[in-house]
């Protein structure tokens, strides 16, 4: 598979020259953008946005396409002079990527942008440039760039299953449940925005940051969203995930909220949906891992929205064979994806029960997305949240955990809740 790939940009013509240096801390990354092609991770106001494009891989369907794109990006980063004066998580080489949730879509992109500027939220910035072979990388973060440009003239329209038929397919999903040996899958649906003009990931991504701050905002290839769910992360030989599943919505008041959340921990259905997921994760790093905590119990977690029971997965990775050598953060995104939080168990079962009720491609839809370094740290999350962004056009997606006590109305409701992220980032509405 590794021949079909598509690249593009400086590989095969020379060595990436990489240099990384300390900047004076720039605030808001998110707002230093100078134009709308960007790349982007940020929670809390760190993390890591770039632009422009050194080099891009775009991988064939397959499920070799992790491993085709790990092979790639090695290929890059080995070949790179590198001058990181900082040293750090996310400085260096970084690649951002995005990447589909069936193996038998096409699409999976890997970037690694000519400009990154890094932050780590205690004061600490750094810019790192990739430049041709000669080239003078710039002295500091440019100023000015297009002017953002608002989505306006919003029109919108039904996706591949108008709500009813989506019930439908909840139905179906509830009776194939109760009949046979699926225990959980997670059904999506899909809804279109089109603007008067290009759309501009560059405001959806300020107005994302800002209302949902404990999210990991993000944008790779035009897909943009703001995910509550870390699928991995990678600090050296240590690995975390949190793993979100059963939801409700939060209260118009103190006391309604409350009770919402004690509704929530109590939920026999919310549990069985949130242990699934929990258990995917668990099985998928326990062979990675030298030691890994689980939560014994989730806790509530509450987003502007909507809460969620979450559960924390720490551990330290295994070195393999004699040497220490480790799983890089996207490889250890492959083992975990699918989850069962966006797939469901037993995987295959869930998987092709996806695919026959959806009716459409998730494309990149609750994929693997974030970056990795050249020293295989980084951090990826669960697509979720999210809109793929094609010109005028963005193609919004929510899903939903169904069990056997799902309900196609209440599940149908929970996906308006879980749309309103991005149509509210469309439409400037909190």
């Amino acid at each position: 598979m590794l021949s079909r790939q598509r690249s593009r940009g400086h590989l095969g013509t020379g060595r990436l020259a990489v240099r990384t240096v300390t900047v004076p801390d720039p605030g808001n990354l998110l707002e230093r953008l100078p134009q709308p092609a960007v790349v982007a991770w940020v929670h809390h106001g760190a993390g890591l946005a770039g632009w422009g494009e050194a080099v891009r891989v775009t991988l064939p369907a397959g499920e070799d396409r992790f491993a085709a794109g790990e092979k790639w990006l090695r290929s890059v980063f080995d070949a790179a002079d590198v001058d990181d004066q900082v040293r750090l998580r996310g400085s260096g080489p970084v690649a951002f990527g995005t990447f589909t949730f069936d193996a038998s879509s096409d699409g999976s992109v890997l970037i690694v942008p000519r400009v990154i500027l890094g932050r780590d939220g205690r004061g600490l910035a750094w810019l790192t440039t990739v430049t041709e072979p000669g080239e003078t990388p710039p002295s500091g973060w440019p100023e000015g760039g297009t002017a953002l440009s608002e989505p306006e003239a919003l029109q919108w329209s039904e996706g591949s299953l108008p709500g009813p038929r989506w019930e439908q397919a909840v139905a179906d999903a509830v009776t194939a449940i109760k009949a046979g040996s699926l225990r959980k899958v997670v059904l999506a649906r899909d809804v279109f925005a089109t603007a008067d003009e290009p759309i501009d990931v560059r405001v959806l991504l300020q107005r994302l940051a800002r209302r949902y701050p404990d999210c990991f905002t993000f944008a790779c290839d035009g897909m943009v969203g703001a995910t509550p769910e870390l699928l991995v992360r990678r600090d050296g030989r240590q690995v975390s995930a949190l793993v979100l599943g059963g939801t409700l919505p939060r209260g118009a008041d103190p006391a309604q909220d409350l009770a919402l959340g004690e509704e929530l921990l109590a939920s026999a259905k919310n549990h069985e949906e949130h242990a699934y997921a929990v258990v995917s994760i668990r099985e998928a790093l326990e062979p990675l891992c030298e030691t890994l905590h689980v939560d014994a119990r989730p806790s509530l977690l509450k987003f502007p929205n909507l809460q969620h029971l979450g559960t924390h997965v720490h551990g330290t990775l295994a070195a393999t064979g004699n040497q220490a050598i480790l799983r890089s953060a996207l490889a250890l995104a492959a083992a975990v994806h699918p989850p069962a939080a966006v797939c469901g168990t037993p995987t295959a079962v869930a998987l092709d029960l996806i695919r026959e009720l959806e009716h459409m491609d998730r494309e990149r839809y609750a994929g693997p997305v974030g970056w990795v370094d050249a020293a295989g740290n980084g951090e990826w999350g669960i697509a979720l949240r999210s809109a793929q962004l094609s010109g005028r056009t963005a193609r919004l997606f929510a899903g939903c955990g169904i069990v056997a006590g799902s309900e196609p109305a209440a599940e149908l409701a929970e996906t308006l809740v879980k749309l309103q992220p991005m149509r509210g980032a469309l439409e400037d509405v909190d």
